[in-house]
C-alpha cells in the first residue's frame, strides 16, 4: 500500500495509492470536518447532552487523515483514542496532518481494532464508538460481523452509542446494517441516505433514546456550538427505514 499526500484547493488529502479518498483537512482550518460522511459519523451527538461531553471516552478503529480524532479531542474537548493498524498511516497524521503526540486526553494505539475491542469487551469504558476501518482498495469495512458489533455493545458504558462508515465496491449494505442491528441490540438505529461519495453512516443508540422534544433542542443547540447540520440529520433519521 502506498500512502500518498497531495494538496488542492486548500485541502491536503491522504490517499492509499487509489482514487478513494482516506481522509482530507483544510489548512487554514484543520479541525474543521470536510468530508461528508465525517460530519455525520457525529451524528450521535443529539442522544447525549452537548453541554457534558468534556471528558467522555470517544474511540475511533481506523484513524484516516485523523480528522474525527482531531474533532472529538480538540472541538468537542472529550477524552479521545484513535486506533489503527498500519504505523505509517500513525505517522502520517503526525508529520502532515497536524495529529498532536499523545497528551492528556489524546491517545492513538498502533493495533487491531478488533482485537482492542474484544480486550475493552465487558469493561464499559466507551461513551461512543466510531468504526471506520478500510483497507486499502476499500472493497468493504474491514470490521463488519455480528460477533464484532456484540463486542461493541460489550464495550460500551451505559447509554453508549456506535456510528459505522459503510462504504466500499462490494458492500452487501442491507447485510451490514442487519449484523449492526444482530449484534448492538440497539434502541434506537438510524442510516443516513449515501453521501456523493456513497458513504453510509449508521447510527446504533444502546441507551435510552431521548423525547423528540430534547432531540429537537439540542439539535438546535449543537448547530449553534459546533455549526453541525443536526437539525439536518434529525430531518434524516426521522425517514430511516
Amino acid at each position: 500500500m502506498e500512502i500518498v499526500i497531495s494538496e488542492r484547493e486548500g485541502l491536503r488529502l491522504l490517499q492509499f495509492g487509489t482514487a478513494w479518498c482516506q481522509g482530507a483537512m483544510r489548512l487554514d482550518a484543520p479541525d474543521r470536518l470536510e468530508m461528508e460522511y465525517a460530519v455525520r459519523m457525529f451524528a450521535w451527538l443529539p442522544f447525549h447532552d452537548p453541554a457534558s461531553l468534556a471528558g467522555r471516552h470517544l474511540v475511533t478503529l481506523g484513524l484516516g487523515a485523523g480528522s474525527l480524532t482531531r474533532f472529538a479531542h480538540r472541538v468537542l474537548r472529550m477524552d479521545a483514542t484513535a486506533v489503527e493498524i498500519d504505523a505509517r498511516v500513525i505517522e502520517a497524521c503526525r508529520t502532515h496532518f497536524m495529529l498532536p503526540a499523545d497528551e492528556e486526553g489524546l491517545h492513538v494505539l498502533h493495533a487491531d481494532g478488533r482485537d482492542f475491542i474484544a480486550q475493552q469487551r465487558g469493561a464499559g469504558a466507551i461513551d461512543v464508538l466510531q468504526v471506520d476501518a478500510y483497507d486499502a482498495e476499500v472493497e468493504r469495512p474491514a470490521l463488519d460481523t455480528e460477533a464484532f458489533y456484540a463486542d461493541c455493545r460489550g464495550a460500551l458504558r451505559a447509554g453508549g452509542t456506535v456510528a459505522v462508515n459503510l462504504v466500499g465496491q462490494a458492500l452487501d449494505r442491507r447485510t451490514s446494517v442487519a449484523r449492526i442491528r444482530a449484534g448492538l441490540q440497539p434502541r434506537a438505529l438510524w442510516q443516513f441516505p449515501p453521501t456523493a461519495a456513497g458513504n453510509v453512516v449508521v447510527l446504533a443508540h444502546c441507551g435510552e433514546v431521548p423525547s423528540e422534544e430534547t432531540l429537537g433542542a439540542r439539535a438546535r443547540d449543537i448547530e449553534q456550538r459546533w455549526d453541525l447540520p443536526a437539525p439536518a440529520w434529525l430531518a434524516m433519521a426521522r425517514r430511516s427505514p
